[in-house]
């Protein structure tokens, strides 16, 4: 555990087996911390290096006022001077759902940095002004609700929303440790990630910036999610390196639903 400044910032890292030389570094999705990925780098063998990073607004690091340090610009600059500050090269990049949309977002810009992308639930973005306004417009709604009435009466319906209704089948312990996660979070952190970095503001990557990804990458979907199973093999034609993985029984949160599964095609894609 550490804390490093960053570009004004104070942001939050977890190591794992720090000497050895294949590194993977991992990231969260919305409500999300370095927790998250507990359960899966407990089952990774120890000659792989892991890194988790808490996103601006999310777990520990900071979670500034200004929406402009939450733009998924200013997001990928902070991560690609926090890789130079932790000496990081030719490494290995997995992001989850809204840290799927930053990890590919990164590969974009500094595809030299990273041997390899990982892609769980994650998604290039909306095509079109008209889908991304009116996600825009719903997520400045969303934001407002949760600075009105805080993070546990957004929790509350947040964990009810169909995208998560196979997490319903989980372990009692494993569901009250993912609220926990949550509730823990800051409105001003999750409202101002929905304003700078959602789906409705973020640069669309689709076609140019996919096709001339030069770096292999491994998309991973959960097959109860039907809607990113689709999205996902939409992206698998656009990128020429890339290779589709459907998980059975599972839903958005593959490395959540079955962590072993999921640490095994990590361990087997890396190596």
């Amino acid at each position: 555990m550490a804390r490093f400044a960053v570009k004004g910032l104070d942001v939050y890292v977890e190591q794992w087996n720090e000497d050895a030389k294949q590194t993977i570094v991992l990231l969260h999705g919305f409500t999300g911390s370095t927790k998250t990925w507990h359960r899966v780098i407990a089952k990774l063998p120890t000659n792989i290096r892991c890194i988790a990073v808490d996103l601006i607004g999310h777990g520990q690091t900071a979670a500034p006022l200004t929406e402009k340090q939450y733009s998924m610009t200013f997001q990928i600059e902070l991560l690609h001077e926090l890789f130079r500050i932790l000496n990081l090269k030719n490494f290995v990049l997995l992001g989850y759902s809204m840290g799927g949309r930053v990890a590919l977002s990164y590969a974009v810009r500094f595809p030299s940095q990273l041997t390899r992308l990982i892609l769980e639930s994650a998604s290039p973005g909306l095509v079109g002004e008209q889908q991304r306004k009116m996600r825009k417009i719903a997520d400045e709604q969303l934001a407002e609700k949760i600075v009105a009435n805080g993070v546990e009466s957004f929790v509350n319906k947040w964990e009810d929303i169909p995208l998560f209704a196979s997490q319903k089948l989980l372990p009692a312990e494993v569901q009250q440790e993912i609220r926990k996660e949550r509730v823990q979070q800051r409105e001003i952190g999750l409202a101002n990630s929905l304003r700078g970095m959602g789906t409705g503001v973020m640069p669309e990557l689709w076609g140019k910036p996919l096709a001339t990804l030069p770096i292999p990458v491994t998309l991973i979907t959960g097959a109860l999610d039907e809607k990113f199973v689709h999205l996902n093999n939409e992206m698998q034609k656009q990128i020429v390196k890339a290779n589709h993985i459907i998980i059975p029984a599972v839903g958005h949160a593959i490395h959540v639903e079955n962590p072993t599964k999921f640490a095994t095609i990590v361990k087997e894609t890396i190596s």
